[in-house]
């Protein structure tokens, strides 16, 4: 009959068990919840790409873009076209701020050739419910005060919100979310008149056979 572990070996085997299986347990939870979680994302981007690019014909194509730091993306990142005959009919830049109250505002930013803004949605935010959450549709309208608006409407210097001088209006008791939402748009557009070219530029023709 073989002895039995001493006790500090037998707590040792007992921690080890007990990891093994929290392992197993966050693992399977893990391949749970990232599909619905992928799905979800998925489907707000959808909503997001059909709420910023205006209806027309054609198809809505990916464009990889080098990294912009003005717009928070640190590596290439991609970007939407709808391009039809030929042509770039409208785009939507995601632009991430790193200023908001409660941590990054996603935003997806159309703009059309003109360089003016067909939209704004807002892709993800952590911002105080019933205060910085009126940047969503869904709370309030006030996202939609940037449609048709440019660099030269307002002028540059009055993108901002009104308690600092700005056109835009804020919320009552909160400032810090909305500049970071209006500062976003002014960068995307900004970012639309230096690269122009490169992103109006019409996709190379499908290969036949």
């Amino acid at each position: 009959m073989s002895e039995p572990l001493p006790t500090p070996w037998r707590a040792a085997a007992t921690l080890a068990v007990v990891a093994a299986l929290s392992a197993l347990l966050i693992g399977l939870t893990w391949q749970l919840t990232e599909a619905p979680i992928r799905r979800n994302e998925a489907a707000v981007l959808r909503a997001a790409l059909d709420a910023v690019l205006p209806p027309g014909e054609g198809e809505v194509q990916t464009l990889t873009m080098p990294a912009a730091p003005a717009l928070g993306h640190a590596a290439a990142f991609t970007l939407w076209r709808r391009v039809g005959a030929g042509q770039v009919q409208a785009l939507a830049l995601p632009v991430t701020r790193r200023d908001g109250y409660s941590g990054d505002i996603a935003l997806l930013v159309g703009i059309d050739p003109d360089g003016e803004v067909t939209g704004v949605r807002v892709l993800a935010h952590r911002e105080t419910p019933g205060l910085g959450d009126k940047i969503e549709h869904t709370r309030s309208d006030w996202i939609t005060a940037f449609r048709g608006r440019s660099l030269g409407d307002p002028p540059p210097a009055q993108w901002g919100v009104r308690p600092e001088g700005g056109a835009f209006d804020a919320f009552t008791g909160a400032t810090i979310t909305p500049r970071a939402v209006v500062h976003g748009v002014r960068d995307a557009l900004i970012y639309f008149e230096r690269h122009r070219a490169a992103l109006l530029a019409p996709p190379p023709p499908v290969p036949t056979d």
